[in-house]
């Protein structure tokens, strides 16, 4: 593991790297504690990084100006903030958890387990994917996405204008993340349920799904029955 803190009350940021280290004694490789934005935002975008733990008012400065960058990359991000009537607004965007301060060692345990057993995050609120564009962060609408395709350690976005786009972070990740709407259908597909029109099944326990569009995506064996049933209580309903 390696990861960033941005938290500018050193007390406090020294005792988060001091139960991050307890936490993550075995697989910790490196831990980073700045203070500012801007030497934040410089460690993100020269350094590899597992996982950011970020304050929302560094100096006065607001966090939800790194947020959407810090979102982008490949790495979870965590918030640890005062700021608790900020939390909604958070989880719109791809954060991990929300840990509000005061915290104490068994709540920041809380959130790191979401990692170490990839737990997935107990909000429908998530309301944006960020992704990297020339010149900037482009903030992709949820309820424009259709599915999305492992692509390595990258994920490529479809959106229902057509179109695609790249983003940092694994399949994996993008599953913790994502609200009930999206179902994991193959190793290498999340889809939203709603753009799903049927099943389709073949010979020798070869399963598919059709969607609005037309396309035609493939449903791995140990996900068919739960797809099916999820799809069934939908229509139910």
């Amino acid at each position: 593991m390696n990861i960033l803190i941005i938290e500018d009350e050193i007390r406090i940021a020294k005792r988060i790297e001091r139960m991050t280290k307890e936490f993550f004694l075995n697989t910790l490789q490196s831990i980073i504690s700045v203070q500012s934005l801007e030497e934040g935002l410089r460690q993100t975008r020269t350094k590899k990084f597992d996982l950011v733990l970020l304050d929302l008012n560094l100096n006065g400065e607001s966090g939800f100006d790194v947020l959407q960058e810090a979102v982008s990359g490949a790495f979870h991000t965590i918030i640890i903030s005062a700021n608790k009537e900020q939390a909604l607004k958070a989880f719109e965007y791809e954060v991990l958890d929300f840990v509000p301060k005061p915290f104490n060692k068994e709540r920041l345990e809380l959130a790191f387990n979401r990692i170490v057993k990839k737990e997935e995050v107990s909000t429908e609120n998530l309301q944006y994917l960020a992704v990297k564009k020339r010149g900037g962060i482009q903030l992709l609408s949820i309820e424009d996405v259709v599915y999305i395709k492992g692509a390595g350690v990258y994920t490529e976005v479809f959106k229902k204008d057509g179109s695609k786009e790249l983003h940092d972070k694994s399949l994996e990740k993008l599953s913790q993340l994502l609200p009930n709407s999206f179902e994991r259908i193959h190793k290498s597909y999340l889809v939203k349920t709603t753009e799903i029109t049927e099943i389709i099944v073949k010979t020798g326990s070869q399963y598919s799904v059709e969607l609005h569009n037309g396309e035609i995506l493939p449903v791995g064996r140990t996900k068919y029955k739960s797809l099916k049933e999820k799809l069934f209580n939908k229509k139910s309903l």
